[in-house]
């Protein structure tokens, strides 16, 4: 039961009941309810900010697993560069180096990506700023993975070409030593058997019985094997490429034939003492880009150190040649 209020009328000296208009009474139930709704409001955005709903707290737990991922994948990209850069230095300081290559510079191997900006497409998340970086890091490592690929396939080239070129040179000494009865004659100013004058000898000659097994130096191609050029009489010129000639003279027969390919140690033929000789030997001689060179250089491929010392020591007394 509502209680009933009442105001005193000092001009009637009496208490009179406040009667309440319904106007009155309206903007009361108005105003109640407007407060009310501010106060709700109010209420809703306290909360909205101190407490999370169940799809906020879901949103905000998945992006902090992508900040995770994102920090795992740069952990991974860091251990991939580190791993990354020593193959690069091993490939500057030991591959390129031993295969006689220039080295990659270290801005062309790291350098970044000019022009139009390539990750515009990334701006206007909330990561950003981690979403951007990672991927320039992995772009970065790409080129640099795509520049040390074509490196390596360039060193496996090299590598074979080296390989061929260790087996052209002519590396081994022509005639094994137990077929040797000396040398006789190294390369040098030595006197002619004939006109006892001394005069540049160009080539080396091993004594050897008529007949002693010849063998190729070095992986190459028959250019010449015949009879036609002066003081040689019979002999044969390899072709090994990459500029290098070996030359065998004064031989008594060949084992091979014009354009055959032969291998280092192939018999090619047998001694002899045909053209201007004086006795049988192999006169041997080779050739770098046309021009004769000391054969001593190139027996690496045969000897030990002793023997070697010895030819050398017999090689370089300034006697008479045999050609």
């Amino acid at each position: 039961m509502s209680k009933v209020k009442y105001y005193y009328d000092s001009e009637t000296l009496s208490y009179k009941k406040i009667e309440r208009k319904k106007r009155r009474t309206f903007k009361y139930i108005l105003g109640f309810l407007l407060s009310s709704a501010l106060f709700a409001f109010f209420i809703l955005i306290l909360a909205s900010y101190y407490f999370e709903s169940p799809r906020e707290k879901a949103l905000k737990r998945e992006s902090s697993n992508l900040e995770l991922q994102f920090d795992l994948l740069n952990k991974k990209m860091q251990d991939a560069e580190t791993v990354l850069a020593n193959i690069e230095d091993r490939d500057n300081a030991i591959y390129r180096l031993y295969f006689e290559a220039n080295p990659i510079p270290e801005e062309q191997r790291k350098a970044g990506f000019g022009g139009v900006n390539r990750y515009k497409k990334l701006d206007g998340y909330d990561n950003s700023k981690l979403i951007t970086s990672s991927n320039k890091r992995i772009d970065k490592l790409l080129k640099r993975i795509v520049v040390q690929s074509k490196s390596l396939d360039e060193i496996a080239v090299l590598a074979e070409e080296k390989e061929k070129l260790l087996a052209a040179i002519p590396a081994i000494q022509p005639i094994n030593n137990k077929d040797l009865t000396r040398m006789a004659s190294g390369y040098g100013m030595r006197s002619d058997p004939f006109t006892k004058l001394r005069k540049m000898h160009w080539g080396m000659d091993f004594t050897a019985p008529r007949g002693t097994p010849i063998y190729a130096s070095g992986d190459g191609i028959i250019k010449r094997a015949d009879n036609s050029a002066a003081g040689y009489g019979k002999h044969i010129r390899i072709d090994h490429g990459y500029g290098y000639v070996s030359l065998y003279g004064h031989m008594y027969k060949f084992n091979v034939q014009k354009n055959q390919k032969v291998k280092r140690g192939d018999l090619i033929g047998f001694v002899g003492s045909t053209g201007r000789s004086e006795a049988p030997h192999l006169h041997y001689e080779v050739f770098k880009d046309g021009d004769r060179i000391n054969p001593i250089n190139f027996y690496y491929g045969s000897l030990t150190p002793e023997e070697f010392s010895k030819l050398l020591e017999r090689a370089s007394l300034e006697n008479q040649s045999l050609d």
